[in-house]
């Protein structure tokens, strides 16, 4: 297997996988936790066919880029611009799955001027208030056993789902300053992701939509054909 191609952001070593032609329109794909950017390779090969140049960084701590320790969110937002500026790409959409779609919605809420359009695959939302909830010691026991045999880094499990399950406001705020037509996918009724939690993220969003693909939390995977249709009409249209 060829390695990736990496680059130092921040001191942080990201690899990544650039695809397509390099005049194309920039789509940038966020994995999810405990993925890598292998899980795009359907939906970059359809992207590269209708002629975009795609994007797909291995978050810190995941495949073979490095493991810091350190898995705060917005450090893994800020290595995503890193990468971004580091390639001279100044404005892409943004399509990202369950942790790449909750860093998603960070970055163009951060940066609305660079996020042209953007598509949030059964995103986990954080509580608005509340206590923070602690994680499902089967989800964090599942996904550290995992760890032994994929490519990615067990410390980062509890630091993540920790995160992402507590109460943080900010995060619901900066929904407001998204200014990129959004798509919304939910998995249906077999995701753990409440569909009324992404109702209320897709009506904090300016301009957004929400859609159901009965596919459980993994879309992308379970039905390629027709996230890539959703996808592609959303982009194009």
């Amino acid at each position: 297997m060829v390695p990736l191609p990496t680059l130092n952001v921040g001191g942080v070593t990201i690899a990544y996988r650039l695809d397509g032609p390099l005049e194309g329109s920039p789509a940038v794909l966020l994995h999810a936790l405990a993925s890598n950017s292998a899980t795009w390779t359907r939906l970059t090969r359809d992207l590269v066919s209708v002629g975009r140049l795609v994007i797909a960084p291995d978050l810190r701590g995941h495949g073979t880029s490095a493991r810091t320790g350190d898995y705060r969110l917005d450090s893994v937002q800020r290595d995503v611009i890193g990468v971004l500026d580091a390639l001279d790409i100044a404005e892409f959409d943004l399509i990202g799955h369950s942790l790449g779609a909750h860093i998603a919605a960070l970055l163009a809420g951060r940066r609305p001027d660079r996020v042209r359009k953007l598509v949030l695959e059964d995103p986990p939302p954080p509580p608005r208030s509340g206590e923070p909830r602690p994680p499902k010691r089967g989800v964090a026991l599942t996904l550290a056993l995992q760890g032994l045999l994929r490519a990615f880094d067990r410390r980062m499990v509890p630091q993540i789902l920790t995160q992402l399950r507590a109460p943080d406001p900010l995060w619901w705020d900066g929904l407001a300053a998204i200014k990129a037509p959004t798509l919304v996918i939910s998995g249906g009724p077999r995701s753990h992701v409440p569909l009324d939690r992404l109702e209320d993220l897709t009506a904090g969003i300016p301009h957004a939509k929400l859609i159901t693909i009965d596919a459980g939390h993994r879309v992308h995977s379970t039905r390629p054909a027709e996230f890539r249709d959703a996808v592609l009409s959303f982009l194009a249209g």
